[in-house]
């Protein structure tokens, strides 16, 4: 049985000084690079400071985890101290973020599992996981914890995935927690639901696996930066997908593969992958891609992500540049320089 989020698709903050700079510089090529190889990995510019992040995701159900980490791992505006997996069996995805990172020549960035939870959802990506060593990972909750405790008010957590290791995160430590720069994430529903732009709004897969999480951390005092269905179904067509595909780069192999076996794991869903995770991404980057409304939400224990009036507790992303983000993957995987 596939999840919502295996079977979503659809069918077609102002940036402050230092954002202007890095986009102008992103731009101009500062970090240009070839394609990273066997043992390599894109450098930060000497003259901006990469920011801090920790990528928290559901890898291998879905696609889009491994478009989202293409572009993190492409993207030298970030310096990744570490990947935790969350929901289901973490330490598979786990290992499936290990073999990734060694095709590509990362295993400088830490892998942590996370919360095992029950599951519902087919794990299309397994056969490519069970290839990597079966071994015992940190653990995510206390990884992300310690990480924030070594530097504090300076770490973006990116989460992608249902919201289990950020809820355990809060409640074995919430001062601790409340020391994350910020929290970019994919989830929720505001006006628009799955599918069709009229569509009405949804009990999103992310915010619906653990609603206590969302919750949580709306109440947790860190900022949050929510990219929800609203701003994130874009379409990666068929001409988009091949340019990646036929790249030839240990990148660009690792996502052959694994979209083959989200293809042959599913059934159902349509050939056409929607990149809802890789938007979280591209806003910790280029926020301009995809402008943010200061809102307050609240979650109800159905996974409703709903509107109401008061205090913000969030910035939302209802619309994004969906022309800009992908021009942004597709440069970033298949072009020698990094725009």
């Amino acid at each position: 049985m596939l999840s919502m989020k295996k079977l979503r698709f659809a069918p077609g903050l102002s940036v402050g000084l230092c954002g202007w700079v890095m986009a102008v510089a992103c731009s101009a090529g500062m970090w240009s690079r070839p394609l990273f190889a066997q043992g390599e990995h894109p450098a930060a510019s000497s003259m901006i400071k990469p920011e801090l992040a920790i990528l928290d995701t559901d890898i291998g159900d879905d696609i889009d985890d491994a478009f989202a980490l293409a572009l993190a791992l492409r993207s030298p505006e970030l310096k990744i101290l570490g990947i935790s997996t969350a929901y289901g069996e973490t330490e598979l995805r786990a290992r499936l973020v290990d073999r990734y990172l060694a095709a590509v020549g990362r295993r400088d960035i830490a892998v942590a599992a996370g919360v095992a939870t029950p599951h519902i959802n087919v794990f299309t990506q397994a056969a490519y996981a069970r290839q990597s060593p079966d071994k015992r990972h940190p653990d995510a909750v206390e990884f992300l914890l310690g990480q924030i405790r070594a530097h504090p008010g300076e770490i973006t957590l990116i989460a992608i995935g249902p919201l289990f290791n950020v809820q355990e995160a809060i409640k074995r430590d919430p001062a601790t927690f409340r020391k994350l720069k910020r929290v970019v994430l994919m989830g929720g529903s505001i006006y628009r639901g799955y599918g069709d732009p009229s569509a009405p709004p949804s009990s999103e897969w992310n915010i619906n696996r653990d609603p206590a999480g969302a919750q949580a951390l709306l109440a947790a005092g860190v900022p949050v930066f929510m990219m929800p269905l609203d701003s994130t179904q874009v379409r990666l067509e068929t001409a988009d997908r091949e340019r990646i595909f036929s790249y030839g780069s240990p990148l660009a192999d690792q996502l052959t593969l694994l979209y083959h076996q989200w293809m042959a794991g599913s059934e159902g869903h349509p050939v056409t992958p929607t990149l809802f995770d890789p938007v979280a991404v591209a806003y910790a980057i280029r926020p301009e891609l995809c402008p943010a409304t200061p809102m307050r939400l609240v979650v109800d224990d159905k996974g409703f992500t709903r509107p109401i009036e008061g205090a913000p507790n969030a910035q939302v992303c209802l619309k994004s540049d969906e022309k800009g983000f992908l021009e942004l993957l597709l440069n970033r995987i298949t072009k020698d320089e990094l725009r």
